[in-house]
C-alpha cells in the first residue's frame, strides 16, 4: 500500500527529463576553469602577503599593548603630569620640595632624633601609598578634578609633615645644646 502512494506521487509530478544539449557540458567545463584562473590569482597574491601582513599586525599589537592603549586592566596608571603641563610643573615643584626635605631631615638626624625620623618616614610611606591608589583612581575616573584635588593634598600633607618634624628635630637638637646646669626646677 505504501509503494503505492509512492509510486503515485511520482507520477503526479512533473521532472524535467530532457537531455541538455550536447556543447553543456564543454560551456561548463570552460566556465569552471575561468573561474579557478581568477581565484588562483587572487589567493596567490593573499598568499604572498598574509604572513607579512600577520608579522605586521603582531607588532603593531606588542606596539600598543606596550604603549597602554589597552588600559583595561593592562594600561599604565597615571600622574599629575600626564593631566596637563601646569600639572607636570605642580608635581615637580611638590617632589622636589619632598626632596630637598627628606634631604634635610636626614642630615638632622642623631641617636636623640633617629625615633621621630623614622616614625615621620613611616607616615611618608604611607601617604606614598595613598598616592598610588590616587594615581589609579585617576586613570579610572578619567582625570576627575576631586582626584587630582586630593592627589595635590597628598603632596602638601608630606610636606607638611616633613616640616613639622624638621621644626621638632630641630627643637630637640636645640635642647640638646642647651647647658642645663644653670637652669633651677
Amino acid at each position: 500500500m505504501k509503494n503505492d502512494n509512492i509510486e503515485d506521487l511520482f507520477k503526479s509530478l512533473d521532472f524535467d527529463v530532457a537531455e541538455p544539449s550536447e556543447d553543456h557540458q564543454e560551456r561548463f567545463k570552460k566556465k569552471l576553469k575561468q573561474r579557478l584562473k581568477k581565484k588562483t590569482k587572487t589567493s596567490g597574491i593573499i598568499s604572498l602577503w598574509t604572513p607579512v601582513l600577520a608579522i605586521a599586525a603582531t607588532f603593531l599589537v606588542a606596539f600598543l599593548l606596550f604603549q597602554g592603549v589597552f588600559d583595561n586592566g593592562l594600561g599604565k596608571e597615571q600622574d599629575l603630569a600626564s593631566v596637563s603641563p601646569e600639572m607636570k610643573n605642580t608635581q615637580d615643584f611638590y617632589a622636589s620640595v619632598i626632596t630637598r626635605e627628606l634631604y634635610n631631615l636626614q642630615q638632622e638626624k642623631t641617636p636623640e632624633t633617629e625615633a621621630v625620623i623614622e616614625d615621620a618616614l613611616k607616615q611618608i610611606q604611607i601617604l606614598e601609598k595613598d598616592y598610588e591608589k590616587l594615581k589609579t583612581d585617576l586613570s579610572q575616573s578619567g582625570q576627575d578634578r576631586r582626584v587630582i584635588s586630593a592627589m595635590i593634598t597628598n603632596f602638601q600633607k608630606r610636606i607638611d609633615l616633613l616640616t613639622n618634624v624638621l621644626e621638632k628635630v630641630n627643637n630637640i637638637n636645640d635642647l640638646k645644646n642647651v647647658p642645663h646646669e644653670n637652669n633651677i626646677l
